[in-house]
């Protein structure tokens, strides 16, 4: 098991690395899955935004972009997270930056296990992944 963390053209946030990773892996297991490799990359929105254009050919600002390189239950991925982007939403949504940082941070490894987002329907299923990962979080110390 590997998480890493790093940043681009941005400070990488004050996260408990520890507690984080304890996190994450319990989240990954908990589903039936391993952790191989999980990279986390802090960036500008403009980075963000660089890469969306360059690899996904989309024109717009996005709180993640993930890829995945799991193979069966093995999850693997980069996960490249725009602060800017999750402090706007922090705003927007009225919730604090850290608990939205989080909540971003386990969007894109849900991600990884194959949840999606596209449809109101799935949107609901990773709103309540999301949701049961971060009460999970509140227990670790």
């Amino acid at each position: 098991m590997l998480i890493t963390y790093d940043t681009c053209e941005t400070k990488l946030p004050a996260i408990d690395q520890k507690r984080l990773g304890e996190w994450i892996s319990r989240v990954v297991v908990n589903n039936g899955f391993q952790i191989g490799e999980i990279n986390y990359y802090f960036c500008s929105d403009n980075y963000l935004l660089a890469m969306n254009r360059e690899h996904l050919n989309h024109d717009y600002f996005t709180d993640i972009i993930s890829f995945d390189y799991t193979v069966s239950d093995m999850i693997s991925g980069d996960l490249f997270i725009s602060v800017d982007t999750v402090l706007d939403n922090s705003k927007e949504y009225g919730c604090d930056y850290m608990e939205e940082l989080h909540r971003v941070m386990i969007h894109g490894v849900l991600h990884l296990m194959g949840i999606d987002d596209k449809t109101d329907e799935d949107q609901e299923i990773m709103t309540q992944k999301e949701d049961e990962s971060l009460a999970l979080l509140s227990k670790i110390d």
